[in-house]
């Protein structure tokens, strides 16, 4: 944990003393040069020299990494968000997804979490399809897991096009690079457009009551809503396929709830953690726990019949047969990983 904490301590002191600099004319930050990467002083960096703190070898190398990865998030949002670019109706640019969203996520998935990706030969390779997920974490950090490995570990490589809550789009930048990372608002006329064009579609029916959830509840389903996704497959005639996460509840652990905080600030929640608030923004580096993703056999639709996605009683079957399929591979795999770090 001293090894982590220093990392991040590194990473954001570097970063403010990066802003602190003017830069009449490159809007690239000072402190995202590439120089280190390419063999400069190692030994200036933070988690370098006579302060390191006996870090690891490995941890240097994933600091240096996430050092350069964050930069490119930053060069994102300054240099980039605005560009043209091939997209679909709902502003989807894959070049850009597989320019800046993937390399920030494969770090995470590869080196930081260490993801187990399981069940890819019950995603299909081609067509419609409707992803189902547990959700958890305080930040949604799941997402873009499950995207980055559907990404680089199915075959086909397909790109999952997530049902993201209304709030995401009240924000201004947040709003425009959700949709060009291949996100649209969670409404059953979009994933319906989405299913019908043949795309692999994700929804978390959990929604903020999923990653909001206190730590001591982890791992433990929410309600579904009302089902609306089950309505939604019934009514394209696409097949769900439960999928269950586990890691995430570990990474941001949220022991308590400022309410009056979540309020002033219009949130769902604001989270209370061992790290955070307490230290800053260091408190937001997400602990490195063990990730494994399991994609269960499709629950098929074709059985249903014209106007049974109107129906009350078949609806909440649907939906209770996915989530029950879902709760019992969490526990499955929870029993499975043992401790969330080690």
């Amino acid at each position: 944990m001293r090894q982590l904490t220093a990392v991040a301590s590194g990473i954001l002191r570097d970063a403010a003393a990066g802003a602190s600099r003017s830069a009449p004319a490159r809007r690239a930050r000072p402190w995202l040069a590439a120089e280190s990467a390419a063999g400069g002083d190692q030994a200036a960096l933070p988690w370098n020299g006579p302060n390191a703190g006996g870090m690891a070898p490995g941890a240097v190398a994933s600091a240096q990494g996430l050092r350069q990865l964050v930069g490119n998030v930053l060069q994102l949002a300054e240099d980039h968000l605005g560009d043209e670019g091939p997209v679909d109706e709902f502003g989807f640019d894959p070049a850009f997804n597989a320019r800046y969203l993937l390399p920030v996520a494969r770090f995470l998935y590869q080196h930081w979490f260490q993801v187990q990706i399981r069940g890819l030969e019950h995603v299909p390779a081609q067509g419609p399809a409707l992803v189902v997920a547990n959700h958890s974490g305080t930040l949604p950090m799941d997402a873009v897991m499950l995207q980055a490995g559907l990404h680089d570990e199915h075959p086909a490589q397909r790109n999952l096009r997530l049902l993201g809550a209304d709030l995401v789009y009240e924000v201004p930048l947040l709003s425009a690079l959700a949709r060009k990372l291949g996100h649209i608002p969670a409404a059953p006329a979009n994933a319906d457009a989405l299913l019908r064009a043949g795309e692999l579609v994700g929804v978390f029916p959990e929604g903020f009551k999923g990653i909001g959830k206190p730590f001591a509840e982890r791992y433990h389903l929410q309600r579904f809503g009302r089902g609306g996704f089950a309505a939604t497959a019934i009514h394209a005639g696409v097949p769900l396929i439960p999928c269950a996460i586990v890691g995430a509840e570990e990474i941001y652990p949220m022991v308590g709830n400022a309410k009056q905080v979540a309020e002033l600030l219009r949130l769902p929640y604001f989270p209370i953690t061992p790290l955070f608030p307490w230290l800053g923004p260091v408190g937001m580096v997400p602990l490195p726990s063990r990730w494994i993703i399991e994609f269960c056999p499709p629950v098929p639709t074709n059985g249903y019949g014209p106007g049974d996605e109107t129906d009350p009683g078949a609806v909440a079957d649907l939906s209770g047969r996915v989530r029950g399929t879902i709760q019992r591979k969490l526990d499955d795999l929870l029993d499975e990983r043992g401790p969330a770090f080690g």
